[in-house]
């Protein structure tokens, strides 16, 4: 506690900041010296004793333009998050004045860019579909997986497991996403959507993120959706994806999986002294 204590001797400036109620906290890193513990994680990720998010990001200096760092909300490092790398690259585009950018992940490099009309497009890279890559337990074809309901398996730096269903609201997903999860296929725990298919190019998905629950959206799942969508043939490779708390258009490019999207850079604000020194 004395350590923390002393890192924390004053507050602790933040963002908040959504995609489609895909809510974030984020740290700008590039002048100070924070480090992200697990414990500090959780403590502001409790909607009723912190501030509450689904993802916390840091954004540091990195050899391009912004190295970004993730956080779920039990603590865990994601190497992916797409919502929140379209709001920060929101953010440094008003920033810098400039309308692209090359931020760097765990994931690896991404090139953000101003689609017009306030939206903001990621690409979050190839999709990872061999089983290792992934990663699943053991050597398997991606496509079908070997449990109820034939779920497709994709990586999109992190692991996900997508279901196809008739109606996507008829399913209880707070059960359902608890349930498979913490499959044995995924050593690394998985996010879970379930998908209905709408149309070639119109899908309705619902996710649940894994160190988190469900969530109102996700840019990694609606990528990991898009891709196995098409690799089945249920739609062709741009789709608009419709979740809980809004739209987005997904294309799957030559050159990596394209999303966009709108963002919202809700507040800006300071966590106190004494709330930090809570954090044990």
């Amino acid at each position: 506690m004395p350590d923390m204590q002393r890192q924390f001797d004053t507050s602790l400036p933040f963002m908040k900041m959504h995609g489609l109620g895909n809510d974030f906290v984020v740290f700008d890193n590039r002048a100070q010296s924070l480090v992200v513990t697990p414990d500090l994680a959780r403590a502001i990720a409790h909607r009723h004793f912190g501030l509450g998010f689904d993802q916390l990001a840091v954004i540091e200096n990195g050899k391009g333009d912004a190295h970004l760092t993730f956080y779920n909300a039990d603590g865990s490092k994601s190497a992916a998050c797409g919502n929140a790398t379209r709001c920060i690259a929101r953010f440094l585009m008003r920033e810098t004045g400039r309308s692209e950018l090359q931020l760097t992940t765990e994931r690896g490099d991404l090139m953000a860019r101003d689609a017009g009309d306030e939206l903001t497009s990621v690409n979050m890279g190839q999709p990872q579909l061999l089983w290792n890559e992934i990663p699943l337990s053991e050597a398997m074809d991606t496509l079908e997986l070997p449990i109820e309901g034939s779920p497709t398996a994709t990586g999109m730096g992190n692991p996900h497991c997508t279901f196809f269903v008739e109606d996507a609201e008829a399913i209880p997903l707070e059960e359902f996403g608890a349930r498979y999860e913490y499959h044995p296929l995924y050593p690394e725990r998985t996010n879970v959507q379930i998908a209905q298919i709408v149309g070639r190019d119109h899908i309705r998905m619902r996710v649940w993120e894994r160190g988190v629950g469900i969530t109102l959206a996700s840019g990694s799942s609606s990528c990991a959706t898009a891709v196995a969508a098409a690799r089945r043939g249920f739609t062709g490779r741009n789709v608009r994806i419709d979740l809980d708390g809004g739209t987005l258009w997904i294309d799957w490019a030559d050159d990596g999986v394209w999303m966009t999207g709108p963002t919202m850079h809700v507040c800006s604000g300071l966590l106190t002294p004494e709330f930090l020194e809570t954090v044990g």
